[in-house]
């Protein structure tokens, strides 16, 4: 389910708004995402992420990824839809890698999700207004994105057993 890029904008919506498969080469990914956030403003953020997968045991996995191309994206979903220039856009997310876990055990399987952020300084004069949102995004993200894993990894279990 991890893997399957092409699905997580139904898996992980309405955080991510589209997601596609680049690259795929064995347990070596190059995936896109399309976040949008809202909390007082809305933002959006085309990402491109390089994800290597690998298989510790026969019950433990990990994963990497680590995002090489993140661009704001202004006027979305008009004719003049485009990305920002890097240095240029808000700041609200400039690097992100993520690491997951997998373990099946007890018969489920355990998930731990770790993700380093990095935001740029606010603009003076706006903290008042989007301080909040830039602090409060990453807790918010990693809790919406572990409870959406959960239901989508019960989902597919769930028709898997139905055929």
């Amino acid at each position: 389910m991890l893997e399957d890029y092409d699905h997580h904008s139904e898996y992980y919506k309405p955080d991510v708004e589209r997601s596609k498969t680049l690259e795929h080469d064995g347990n070596h990914y190059v995936a896109f995402l399309r976040f949008r956030r809202h909390k007082v403003i809305t933002v959006v953020l085309n990402t491109t992420h390089d994800v290597h997968y690998f298989r510790d045991s026969p019950a433990r996995a990990h994963s990497r990824s680590s995002a090489t191309k993140i661009s704001e994206v202004e006027n979305t979903g008009k004719s003049d839809e485009r990305e920002k220039a890097l240095g240029k856009d808000g700041g609200f997310l400039w690097r992100m890698e993520t690491w997951w876990r997998m373990e099946e055990k007890d018969g489920g399987v355990y998930i731990q999700s770790e993700v380093v952020s990095l935001t740029r300084d606010i603009p003076t004069g706006l903290g008042w207004m989007i301080g909040s949102f830039v602090s409060s995004i990453p807790k918010e993200s990693l809790a919406f994105t572990m409870e959406a894993t959960r239901k989508a990894v019960l989902a597919k279990k769930q028709s898997v057993g139905a055929n």
